[in-house]
């Protein structure tokens, strides 16, 4: 009868479910649940709150009925008493048409949530694409205007709608644990409930905590209360730990498929895809204001409070290595213990389809995907270092723009600087200490830079430089970062861990910062790729006991971290600071520009650059005029300065011991030998150094000449400069001298006079010789002998000891000539003795030195005023000449003589003249365009050549312009993203 009884309520209850197939909340107490599955149980219990934010994530751990709406179910009233009696078949019946019933329920609930969840994982798979609006085609935004999006986006089901289709499994839930209570004595019956949700438990139900911790309740209660405190913390913070961990790795990896996506989308766009005009990035434009600003005040003078994340640190303690982790390439040089970072180096870290690297003033880009680029990259940055370090010195206050784009790249601007010493050692200027240190500081003053502040870890923190540095600057740490690199070694290596806290909390140094980040940067292998050193650090992260014991916050590790923190402050600080530094430097400008209208009311603003190629022009213009000058003046100015150089030693060595012959033969014989020895060696040479230099006066008279009001004198040193570097490379053609000699040596044989013209034309040029050299002579016996007495007693002037005692000699001398006008050019010894002892019998003693040094040019007069008499007779001597001077005492070879002196002047002068018109202006001019183009290339040539008041004012207000109009577009461009 029991058994009859048993079989009625049961399939009571049956009809009870069937009835109430939406389902029913059951009354099982959820203090009776173990801790994790209260938790699961009930989304609103008090232990969730140790739970994490969910993240968006491209798939989730979930099962098939989750977050089901949970509603209460009114039970039948269950009837006790006396039943008919039955047969035992429909209990089994029931049973198996029960199973059979949770076999269909089961695998609709979770076909139908499955499907339901299935939409929403696609859903939440699909990435916000909001930020890229500006790359889609306008077209796209204007398709609702054609398709009705909300009719359709209406027409769909909802998961509300999706949700129904699902019976309420918290009622089976409930009737189940009823049947479990009604038939624990029918141990057939309870296995095949048992049985049925075993099946749901394959289905991955939310329920199946509760029906585990239901069936074996007693045992889990007494597990449960065998837990102590402090374990149960342990296991959640370790539980937290690894959710941590997971969902970093889903956020890693979905950032990695967005940037991917953010790849594709702007190599789209970079190949013409889309034909909307790209706008410059911002960080790009923020970059040209920073660099314009370090062209206009190299030293920092200037008030500029513009942003930058200064990278600073003690040397090797990582700072290189900080910035290849943010900028994904091994980008800088390296060496061991070695300084390599020589001078300040400004990357600009910007998103762009490729992962490539460029400096500011060169189109070249480096892939950084491949190995050779990325060793041609570094060789370059240490080659421009090396160029910035003069001589003498270690470090350079100059600094090396670099930009790097790559998809995924956070945006900011950063400053690598030289690592601060502590000690100077060999091969170090004696100042690089000191210079370090005041490079530092003027990047660090700005009361807007973001300071990075890099601390070794590996050692101890007593030797750091860098935080007392830090903290002068900084000393509130309201924009200081503080970095500790290199944490793998420091936890393997310091005893106590805590010592590590105390160093990211900042409780070992006397400095404050914004934040603490603690990196790993590799395994100090040089070759490691970055993406190894990235799985290096994560999977030291995972496993270090510093985030295991709360020592680190999750937040604080991974250079990845680091990255978005740097970004976001960057960020913060540009928008806070810009509009004040634009308003400033609009300031600066008016001030500037009222200056120049004081000083330079009628001069237009012309910079330094613009001077120059004006100052070009008017060179390049002086140059071409050269080539106009005319053939007639080149001969001229030529043959004047030509006899000019070598007119003594025709009248010394040629004229002069060819005179003292008694025949015309010998005087003829004489004056062939030493013209032909003259020519052979000297003359060739003399008259290529003649047409030179006469070349370089004509250019220097175009170059310095004044050209009356329109003259500036601001370009003198511009000129001048560039007339002796071009001078200084011309290379006269050596094949001149050759062809030269054998013309000049043609010349010189000619002694044939054609004309009369000719013959006046030699006796006028050897009048104006002899005539020139006497007045020279007698100049030189004034001043041998003193003021004579006109001289004396109107100027009050007295003569020496040594100019009476010349002029006493002189005396004696012209005595002798008077006697001997036909005297040769040499004193016999005992003429010397003679004039010695007559100046003695006069109280006037004298040297023979002194009597051949009085005597010399006592002849050369005698012997010019003799010359020049002879020439007179000449004049009417061309018949004589025509006969060859027969029957005729008139001699007339030196009028010959000096016809062939002319005529080879002439001659050298006309060739000299086709020479510098056909090569060689051609050629110097050349030789100015190159000098031209060499000074407009070196910034320090110009800065030198180009100076004053005037200069410096227009360029500093030609800088604050360009600084101005960078600033209101970045602003503009900044208010348009907001």
């Amino acid at each position: 009868m029991w058994r009859l009884r048993r079989a009625a309520v049961a399939c009571e209850v049956c009809q009870s479910l069937v009835k109430h197939s939406s389902g029913i909340k059951g009354g099982l107490p959820l203090q009776k649940l173990h801790l994790v599955s209260r938790s699961t149980y009930h989304s609103h219990h008090p232990t969730l709150k140790l739970q994490r934010p969910q993240f968006r994530t491209s798939f989730h751990q979930f099962s098939s009925l989750t977050n089901l709406p949970l509603r209460k179910l009114k039970l039948s009233p269950i009837k006790y008493g006396y039943q008919p009696c039955r047969n035992f078949w429909p209990a089994r019946l029931a049973a198996r048409l029960l199973k059979l019933r949770y076999l269909i329920l089961g695998s609709a609930v979770g076909g139908g949530y499955t499907a339901k969840k299935t939409f929403d994982q696609w859903k939440d798979m699909i990435p916000d694409l909001s930020d890229y609006k500006w790359i889609v085609p306008d077209i796209v935004w204007e398709i609702d205007e054609y398709i009705d999006l909300e009719k359709i986006r209406k027409a769909l089901p909802n998961s509300e709608d999706l949700a129904k289709l699902a019976p309420d499994f918290d009622k089976i839930v409930e009737s189940l644990s009823l049947l479990k209570d009604f038939f624990t004595t029918g141990h057939k019956l309870v296995s095949e409930v048992i049985g049925a949700s075993d099946l749901l438990l394959l289905l991955g139900s939310p329920g199946e905590t509760a029906f585990r911790a239901t069936d074996h309740g007693s045992e889990s209660d007494k597990h449960y209360r065998k837990v102590t405190d402090k374990e149960k913390i342990d296991q959640l913070q370790e539980e937290l730990l690894h959710t941590q961990l997971k969902y970093q790795r889903i956020l890693e990896r979905l950032e990695k498929e967005n940037k991917e996506l953010r790849k594709l989308v702007l190599q789209k766009d970079d190949k013409g895809i889309h034909h909307r005009k790209l706008k410059k990035s911002l960080i790009d434009m923020y970059s040209e204001v920073l660099d314009v600003l370090s062209d206009y005040d190299a030293s920092y003078n200037t008030q500029d409070h513009l942003p930058r994340v200064v990278v600073v640190g003690d040397q090797s303690a990582g700072k290189t290595s900080v910035l290849e982790m943010i900028a994904q390439a091994r980008i800088f040089p390296r060496g061991s213990g070695e300084m390599m970072t020589r001078s300040p180096v400004k990357v600009t870290l910007s998103e762009g389809p490729h992962h490539v690297a460029l400096f500011k003033d060169s189109s070249r880009e480096f892939d950084l995907t491949k190995e050779e680029d990325l060793a041609a990259l570094r060789h370059e940055i240490e080659l421009r270092m090396r160029k910035n370090v003069k001589e003498g010195c270690t470090v350079s206050p100059e600094t090396i723009s670099l930009n790097v784009k790559g998809p995924g790249l956070q945006r900011m601007v950063l400053v690598d600087l030289p690592g601060v010493i502590n000690t100077v050692t060999s091969g170090m200027a004696p100042d690089t200490k000191e210079t370090i240190f005041s490079i530092s500081k003027a990047y660090m003053q700005n009361p807007n830079a973001i300071i990075l502040c890099i601390q070794d870890g590996s050692v101890d923190a007593e030797r750091s430089i860098v935080t007392d540095l830090v903290s002068q600057m900084d000393p509130h740490g309201r924009r200081t970062i503080f970095v500790l690199t290199k944490v793998d070694l420091a936890e393997k290596n310091v005893a106590s861990p805590s010592r590590i806290q105390q160093i990211i909390e900042g409780k070992l140094f006397p400095m404050k910062a914004l934040g603490y980040f603690a990196v790993v940067t590799g395994k100090g292998n040089s070759s490691e790729s970055i993406e190894a050193i990235r799985e290096y650090e994560e999977e030291f992260f995972q496993n270090s006991k510093l985030l295991k014991t709360s020592m680190l916050k999750a937040h604080q590790v991974t250079t990845r971290n680091l990255s978005l923190a740097v970004s976001d402050c960057f960020w913060k600080m540009v928008r806070e600071s810009v509009e004040q530094q634009a308003d400033s430097f609009k300031a600066t400008r008016f001030n500037l520009e009222t200056e120049w209208k004081n000083n330079y009311p009628r001069l237009r603003e012309l910079d330094r650059n613009e001077l120059f190629e004006k100052a070009k022009n008017e060179i390049l213009d002086e140059v071409i005029s050269l080539s106009q000058v005319t053939p007639k003046h080149w001969e001229e100015i030529l043959q004047q300065s030509l006899w000019e150089r070598v007119s003594t030693h025709v009248i010394e060595n040629i004229y002069l011991p060819a005179a003292q012959t008694m025949n015309s033969g010998t005087f003829n014989t004489t004056v062939d030998i030493k013209l032909k020895q003259w020519t052979d060696k000297q003359l060739p040479n003399k008259a290529v150094e003649v047409a030179w230099e006469t070349l370089q006066e004509e250019f220097s008279r175009f170059m310095t000449e004044p050209k009356g009001k329109e003259h500036d004198d601001i370009f003198d040193k511009l000129k001048e400069a560039v007339k002796e570097e071009s001078i200084k490379r011309h290379k006269w053609n050596d094949f001149a001298e050759d062809s030269l000699r054998v013309i000049q040596h043609n010349a010189l044989e000619d002694r044939s006079i054609s004309d009369k013209q000719q013959w006046d034309a030699a006796i006028y040029f050897m009048e104006e010789t002899l005539q020139a050299r006497l007045k020279d002579t007698e100049n030189a016996i004034e001043n041998m002998i003193g003021p004579d007495w006109k001289k004396r007693w109107l100027y009050w002037k007295n003569r020496t000891q040594e100019q009476f005692v010349h002029n006493e000699t002189k005396n004696e001398l012209e005595k002798m000539l008077k006697c001997n006008e036909e005297h040769p050019a040499y004193l016999a010894s005992d003429e010397i003795t003679t004039v010695r002892k007559n100046l003695e019998s006069r109280g006037v003693e004298v040297d023979p030195s002194l009597i051949k040094d009085t005597w010399h040019q006592v002849y050369r007069r005698h012997f010019l005023k003799t010359a020049l008499n002879h020439c007179n007779l000449c004049r009417r001597g061309f018949y004589y000449y025509q006969r060859h001077f027969v029957d005729s005492e008139l001699e007339c070879n030196d009028v010959v003589l000096f016809w062939r002196i002319q005529r080879m002047l002439a001659i050298t002068a006309n060739t000299l003249r086709q020479q510098l018109t056909n090569t060689e202006v051609r050629r110097l001019e050349k030789n100015v365009k190159e000098v031209l183009e060499d000074f407009a290339e070196d910034s320090e040539k110009k800065v030198k050549l180009l100076t004053g008041k005037r200069v410096q004012l227009a360029e500093d207000l030609k800088k604050v312009r360009e600084i101005q109009e960078k600033l209101d577009a970045f602003i503009e461009a900044l208010h348009q993203e907001k």
